[in-house]
């Protein structure tokens, strides 16, 4: 079986779907395939679908879905499959699981290999941290399970995963910063800061690719645009380390030349106390 949830949720045994029409057994699969392996409880599973207001025919009902499930799974498999469809989507005291590897399931490839990123980030190796985070990166084929109707335990695990997404882009763009790769991400990063319009590290790694792109102008714009939108959205203003990162390319500071900026440090805190 191969399962994806970064973008639409997709599930094919021997190159057939398994994914049902229905709403409701869309995120039953949905969540057990965010934990292969491992038993998720009958609470559980009847607080994503129906959050606190549960039928009373609730335990019914979700052993029908996980039934529709069986059936679609044994279709695909055939007939000469060395287990059942029980084995597979199996029955524990307590719950179900999806007995497949972690591997079997993209959001667990994309999870490896941002700690291979992030780790070789660490170390100071920017091309494996860039190659293993764009690797990473790649396996999204959209907004995480984008075709599902979400409820209250799906909603965290997407929230989660979209935040990790957006960290793991800046971490790569930080790492495409130090190899002065400044110009190829400047179109990359104007979408993002519109998109993040209250994000400072993503605007701290504009007015960099801006200012080594010899757009010293356009790099104070972005900030003088930030500095206004958070005055007038929140009353503050920018942090101690942006308002120091505008000082620098007022100045022209040559720190802000040196490609291979700080070991271990994001663009952000290039200016940090």
């Amino acid at each position: 079986m191969k399962m994806k949830v970064l973008g639409p949720l997709s599930a094919e045994v021997n190159g057939v779907s398994i994914v049902p029409t229905a709403g409701k057994p869309r995120q039953i699969l949905a969540l057990l395939a965010l934990y292969p392996g491992r038993v998720m409880p009958v609470p559980t599973l009847m607080e994503e679908i129906w959050n606190t207001d549960l039928p009373p025919s609730a335990l019914t009902t979700l052993q029908t879905y996980i039934l529709q499930l069986r059936r679609r799974l044994g279709t695909a498999m055939g007939p000469d499959a060395p287990g059942s469809a029980k084995d597979v989507l199996a029955t524990r005291y307590g719950g179900y699981l999806l007995q497949i590897p972690s591997e079997a399931v993209d959001v667990h490839q994309y999870e490896s290999l941002l700690a291979q990123g992030q780790d070789a980030f660490e170390e100071g190796d920017d091309r494996a941290a860039a190659r293993c985070l764009r690797e990473a990166l790649d396996l999204w084929e959209g907004p995480a399970l984008v075709d599902v109707r979400v409820g209250p335990i799906l909603e965290i695990e997407v929230t989660r995963l979209e935040e990790s997404r957006l960290v793991a882009r800046e971490r790569r763009i930080d790492a495409d910063l130090r190899l002065g790769r400044h110009g190829e991400l400047i179109a990359e990063l104007t979408d993002l800061i519109a998109r993040h319009p209250q994000h400072e590290g993503l605007h701290s790694q504009a007015m960099v690719a801006l200012y080594r792109s010899g757009r010293q102008a356009s790099a104070l714009d972005v900030y003088r645009r930030l500095r206004r939108r958070l005055i007038e959205d929140l009353g503050v203003e920018p942090s101690p380390q942006l308002q120091r990162l505008h000082q620098a390319i007022l100045a022209v500071d040559p720190m802000l030349d040196v490609v291979a900026g700080p070991r271990r440090s994001s663009t952000f805190d290039l200016y940090a106390a």
